[in-house]
């Protein structure tokens, strides 16, 4: 009696290597676990929500549930992203994070998601991030070390996280969990001297001084109220947290009048001491490509006339703080190189070793590759 082969089996047997498939299977059973188990305990709501305002009564947390920032000339506001994940963690029977898939050449390719193990409901956002950092004042370097890496896949990642929780979580929740962080804030803000010592100190290490403040809101310190002071606190959340900068809330102030003459003045500086490097460099080079003429006697009398007459500019070994001006003002790397010789006629070894240290930040930051040492390096 022939059998009958089940179209829908496989037609050879499948080798896999026995470490991959205990994997597998520990990953689906741990799944299996996890939706058996909420579902056999669900959530109540209103417990839920009861300590999810609780935990919203907590003065630490409300100053860091929300932010805020500006977008075609509205104001808008949100949970932020720790509000977001004492939310999901109250409401219980949810996954939430985020994941590194695949990394190659430079760029990894990740995942946030938020998992609602109890209805089945998942929400995923995949993303790519590039190993790379931006400077303040342009350019950037790419990133090696693998905790910079990390950082950087976290800080893309916690937004994307955020937007999963508040897509799989109801909104009316999300809502009460704000108002509640408002309402805490406004009740729990005492304004006194340290409280506004400590909100002008915040806001200073962003770049945000106490005049920009008060041009802000209108008003001094002072008389500063609750209300106004949670909306200072969101303003910092945001530009804590990258949503924002300092130019889109306050007016950034212009150059001093009294400062205008020392920025002219170290301008000018810098400029006379490039002016003196490509005078050297053009004398150099006429000495090299101007034939060597005979020289002619003269009487000594006229010799030490003309090697003392008091117009003469003498060109004396620069200082340290001018060969300092040179490789900072440096555009390419063969005014650095230039600037880069003058190191070895400073006879302090301290002072040269800091200007070496300062050639090789510079050379980085014009190319991104390992310095060269300088000559006259000991």
């Amino acid at each position: 009696m022939n059998d009958i082969a089940n179209p829908f089996g496989s037609s050879a047997p499948r080798h896999e290597g026995a470490v991959v498939s205990v994997e597998q299977q520990k990953a689906i059973a741990e799944v299996q676990a996890a939706l058996l188990i909420a579902r056999a305990q669900p959530r109540d709501p209103r417990h839920a929500m009861d300590r999810i305002l609780q935990d919203c009564t907590r003065p630490k947390l409300a100053e860091k549930a929300t932010y805020q920032y500006s977008r075609g000339g509205n104001d808008i506001t949100g949970p932020s992203i720790k509000l977001a994940e004492t939310i999901a963690k109250h409401w219980g029977n949810m996954e939430v994070g985020v994941k590194e898939i695949s990394r190659r050449e430079g760029v990894s390719e990740c995942l946030a998601y938020a998992w609602d193990l109890e209805s089945n409901y998942r929400e995923v956002k995949s993303f790519t991030v590039r190993h790379w950092r931006d400077k303040k004042n342009g350019g950037g370097y790419v990133l090696t070390d693998e905790r910079d890496i990390y950082e950087l896949i976290a800080n893309y990642g916690a937004r994307r996280k955020r937007a999963c929780i508040l897509a799989v979580i109801d909104g009316d929740v999300i809502e009460a969990a704000v108002e509640q962080c408002d309402t805490t804030l406004k009740t729990k803000i005492d304004i006194n001297a340290e409280f506004i010592a400590q909100m002008v100190e915040r806001f200073a290490e962003l770049g945000v001084n106490k005049e920009m403040i008060e041009k802000r809101i209108q008003r001094r310190l002072d008389s500063l109220t609750p209300a106004l002071a949670v909306q200072l606190r969101k303003i910092y959340n945001s530009l804590k947290d990258g949503m924002s900068v300092a130019a889109d809330w306050f007016e950034l102030p212009t150059l001093a009048t009294d400062e205008a003459p020392a920025a002219n003045a170290a301008a000018s500086r810098t400029e006379s001491v490039k002016s003196r490097m490509r005078g050297k460099a053009e004398q150099t080079a006429q000495q090299i490509t101007q034939p060597a003429e005979q020289p002619t006697e003269q009487p000594a009398g006229n010799q030490e006339e003309q090697a003392g007459e008091p117009g003469e500019e003498s060109h004396a070994p620069f200082s340290y703080a001018e060969i300092v001006a040179m490789l900072l003002e440096s555009e390419n790397n063969d005014q650095l190189d230039q600037a880069a010789d003058l190191i070895a006629s400073i006879t302090d070894p301290q002072q040269r070793q800091e200007l070496v240290d300062v050639f090789n930040e510079k050379r980085e930051q014009l190319n991104n590759k390992p310095a060269r040492r300088p000559r006259g390096k000991n």
